[in-house]
């Protein structure tokens, strides 16, 4: 019998993941912003309050999550990080810098994901998956993910399952997030730098995930919910997402995972689709330039 990363009888997974960019959320856009104390105060907010504000949700309703950490703010905050896995959660790669991949050149990409894992390994703290700042992967963060021995990437948009990426330095197992289940398309705002325009009900966003997730277990896909502390950790917000969890946990046919624990099951799972990330060819002149 083939393994399957769904559990028997369950229709979805919920992985419940929270980037926790803090500052470099902004920063990664321009060092200025530094100088901005609004700006950099509404980015500590995530670490500061968001996070612990989120540790309690969780831990009064029993399901585990995932938390992306760029290298940075692991780096100045690491009594959060042992606070995180302390609770029971899973730890993630989410770079360095928080600068998107697509930005840098391959010698940099590399500097920054070894910069990050460096920060981690301090630490003593173990992780296992990677996701782009900005889900900005190139085409060769794949093969660095694999190169360092993690499992699995959260970046690539391709499927609505976990599926497997080829590289040559082995296989990954890909977790595909979406822009539909983020909280930045629905929360973000800042002046500076000009982020965003309407600030939505949260009752609007917990009515859309609902429908969300009803189809996909439906379609047995994969609920890959991204949000930010620095946003779902206000006030309104945070019980939107409590009431999110609860309403997965009224359906027995819903699992919230960690992203490590899905990674493990879809690595067995040879049902699932092989999607080899292929850069396309482009003819000169078709396509506007840069």
């Amino acid at each position: 019998m083939t393994a399957s990363w769904l559990g028997p009888g369950k229709a979805s997974a919920v992985a419940l993941t929270f980037d926790v960019d803090a500052e470099t959320g902004v920063l990664s856009m321009g060092e200025k912003y530094a100088r901005h104390a609004m700006t950099m105060t509404h980015q500590a907010f995530g670490p500061d309050v968001g996070v612990p504000r989120i540790l309690g949700i969780l831990r009064e309703l029993g399901v585990p999550a995932t938390f992306f950490f760029p290298g940075w703010v692991a780096e100045r905050r690491p009594n959060l990080v042992a606070r995180v896995v302390e609770a029971g959660h899973e730890v993630a790669h989410h770079s360095y810098s928080h600068v998107p991949a697509t930005s840098m050149t391959f010698a940099e990409e590399r500097n920054d994901f070894e910069r990050a894992l460096e920060v981690f390994q301090k630490q003593d703290v173990p992780v296992y998956g990677h996701r782009a700042g900005l889900w900005e992967a190139s085409w060769q963060t794949a093969s660095l993910v694999a190169e360092y021995g993690l499992a699995y990437d959260s970046s690539m948009m391709n499927d609505d399952r976990p599926y497997h990426v080829p590289t040559e330095r082995g296989d990954v197992v890909e977790l595909p997030p979406h822009w539909s289940l983020d909280d930045w398309e629905q929360y973000a705002f800042l002046p500076a730098p000009q982020i965003g325009s309407i600030i939505e009900d949260p009752q609007k966003v917990l009515s859309m995930w609902k429908y969300e997730l009803d189809a996909m277990r439906r379609y047995n896909s994969l609920f890959m919910l991204t949000n930010h502390p620095f946003l779902t950790g206000r006030p309104g917000r945070a019980e939107a997402l409590r009431s999110l969890i609860e309403y997965g946990m009224s359906h027995g046919d819903v699992e919230f995972l960690t992203c490590r624990e899905i990674a493990e099951r879809a690595k067995a799972d040879t049902s699932l689709a092989t999607r080899p990330l292929e850069q396309p060819e482009i003819e000169p002149g078709l396509f506007p330039s840069e």
